[in-house]
C-alpha cells in the first residue's frame, strides 16, 4: 500500500513540475558587440530571418456586363437584344529609393446584339490606353518624370446612316485598330501627393511633348482622316502639355471616383487644346458587384466629325456608360 501511496505521489510531483515548466518564459539575452545587437538563447545564437524587400506593387481590375432581353408574342411590343461590356485594368508600380515607375494598361470592348437590323451586332465600347511614368524623385513631393502615352483601339468602329429613300441602313468605315492611334512622350516636373484616406493626386507639367497621330487603314489615310495629310500614315507635332490624375478618392463610403485629364497644344497653333478626359465613380456593393459610371471626353480640332446629313465638322465627343455587374480586384 505504501509503494501506491508513493507512486501516486511521485505521479502528481510530476504533473506539477510539468506545468510549472509550461509557466516558465524563456527570456532570451541580448548581446552587443561592436554596435552590433546579438540575440543568445543559451548558447545558440539567434539568427532573425530576413525581411524581403518589395520594391514592385501590381494589381488590377476586371469587369463584366451583361444584359439580354428575350420577347415573344409580347402585346406591348419591343426587340430582343444582348449586350455585353467587358474590360480590365492593370497596374505594375516600382518603388526604389529615389527612382519611381508607375504603368497602367486598360482595355475595354462592348457590343450590343439585335436581330432586327441590317447589321446585327454594333460596337458600343472599344478602347485601348497605355500609360507609363518614370521619374526621379527631387523633393518630397516633386519628381522629374518622363510619360509615355498610348492610345487606340481594338476593332473597326463604323457609322451608321440610312440614305434618302432607302429602305436599309448602310455602314461607313469611320476608324480601326491604330487608325487612329497616338502615341504621346513628355519629360517635365510631377506634383504627387498622397492623402491620409490614401487617394492619390499627380499633375505633370510638360514643355517638352512629342505627340503622334496614327493612322494605318489605307481608306482612312486617302481621306485624310483624322488631320493626317491624305496618303500619309503618321502626324507629328511638338508642343508642351498637362497631365492630371487622380486616384481612389473617397465621395462616401463604398463610393470612389478616378480620373485623369490631359491636355495638349501644339507650339505652332498654340491655345488651341487636345483635350483627353476620363472619369470612373465605382459604387461597391460587396467585393464581386458594383456600379460603374463611365465617362470619356475627347476634343481635337484636326479630327472632323462626320454628321447625319453627310457633313463634317469639328466636335466634343462624348462617351458615358453605366454598368452594373461583376467587377473583381486581385
Amino acid at each position: 500500500m505504501r509503494h501506491c501511496f508513493f507512486l501516486v505521489g511521485f505521479f502528481f510531483l510530476g504533473c506539477f513540475s510539468l506545468v510549472k515548466a509550461q509557466d516558465k518564459k524563456i527570456v532570451p539575452d541580448t548581446v552587443i558587440i561592436d554596435r552590433d545587437t546579438l540575440v543568445m538563447l543559451g548558447d545558440s545564437l539567434l539568427i532573425p530571418k530576413p525581411v524581403k524587400e518589395t520594391f514592385w506593387k501590381t494589381g488590377g481590375t476586371y469587369t463584366l456586363n451583361i444584359q439580354q432581353v428575350t420577347l415573344s408574342n409580347w402585346a406591348a411590343g419591343g426587340t430582343g437584344s444582348f449586350a455585353l461590356n467587358t474590360g480590365a485594368t492593370l497596374f505594375a508600380n516600382f518603388k526604389k529609393d529615389s527612382k519611381v515607375w508607375d504603368t497602367q494598361l486598360t482595355v475595354n470592348l462592348g457590343f450590343n446584339r439585335q436581330n432586327d437590323r441590317a447589321y446585327t451586332t454594333r460596337k458600343t465600347n472599344d478602347n485601348f490606353i497605355f500609360v507609363s511614368n518614370y521619374g526621379r524623385q527631387l523633393s518630397e513631393k516633386l519628381f522629374l518624370t518622363t510619360q509615355l502615352d498610348a492610345r487606340t483601339q481594338l476593332v473597326a468602329g463604323y457609322k451608321y446612316f440610312k440614305p434618302a429613300g432607302a429602305d436599309q441602313e448602310i455602314r461607313t468605315k469611320i476608324s480601326d485598330l491604330l487608325a487612329p492611334g497616338y502615341l504621346q512622350s513628355s519629360t517635365g516636373i510631377n506634383y504627387k501627393r498622397t492623402f491620409a484616406d490614401k487617394s492619390r493626386l499627380s499633375v505633370i507639367v510638360s514643355p517638352f511633348t512629342g505627340r503622334f497621330t496614327l493612322v494605318m487603314s489605307d481608306s482612312l489615310s486617302k481621306a485624310g482622316a483624322f488631320g493626317v495629310i491624305s496618303g500619309e500614315n503618321v502626324r507629328a507635332e511638338a508642343g508642351m502639355s498637362l497631365a492630371v490624375g487622380g486616384v481612389d478618392v473617397v465621395l462616401m463610403d463604398n463610393v470612389t471616383w478616378k480620373a485623369d485629364l490631359n491636355l495638349f497644344s501644339n507650339y505652332e497653333r498654340f491655345g488651341n487644346l487636345v483635350v483627353n478626359f476620363n472619369s470612373l465613380i465605382r459604387m461597391k456593393v460587396n467585393k464581386y458587384i458594383s456600379t460603374r459610371i463611365e465617362t470619356a471626353l475627347i476634343y481635337d480640332e484636326q479630327v472632323l466629325i462626320k454628321q447625319d446629313d453627310g457633313s463634317s465638322k469639328q466636335a466634343i465627343q462624348f462617351q458615358n456608360l453605366i454598368n452594373f455587374g461583376i467587377s473583381v480586384d486581385f
